[in-house]
């Protein structure tokens, strides 16, 4: 198995990103994209990290990238909310140079991470 024992919620979570497509075409170059969902943007984080080692970390910026494109700026604030989302529900941490922090006090750059197994969850 890939992350070991981490499963539950995050592996639910994963089987449901197989099932619903994150990424969306555009018909037309000109054409905006359209806002990304809540659910876009959590899949896109549990998607990122479930192809990266258990202890790695991403960027916001990254979903923000894998649902946007380009315009992944406008979808920076998307992206710590879902963050802050999946936190909440026990799946991920957020953390600031390396430690967990709470998504509600943290400024600056952060990082989300899977929740360890041994982590209790709020």
């Amino acid at each position: 198995m890939l992350f070991g024992a981490s499963t539950g919620l995050f592996a639910a979570r994963l089987r449901q990103i197989s099932q619903t497509p994150w990424m969306r075409e555009t018909e037309a170059m000109d054409e905006p994209r359209p806002a990304a969902s809540d659910r876009d943007m959590e899949n896109a984080i549990l998607d990122l990290l479930a192809k990266r080692a258990e202890t790695a970390t991403i960027c916001p910026s990254e979903a923000a990238r894998a649902v946007a494109g380009e315009d992944w700026r406008d979808q920076m604030d998307a992206a710590r909310a879902a963050a802050r989302r999946l936190e909440a529900a026990g799946v991920v941490e957020i953390t600031q140079r390396g430690t967990a922090v709470d998504p509600a006090t943290a400024r600056g750059p952060i990082r989300i991470r899977r929740r360890p197994p041994d982590t209790d969850t709020r």
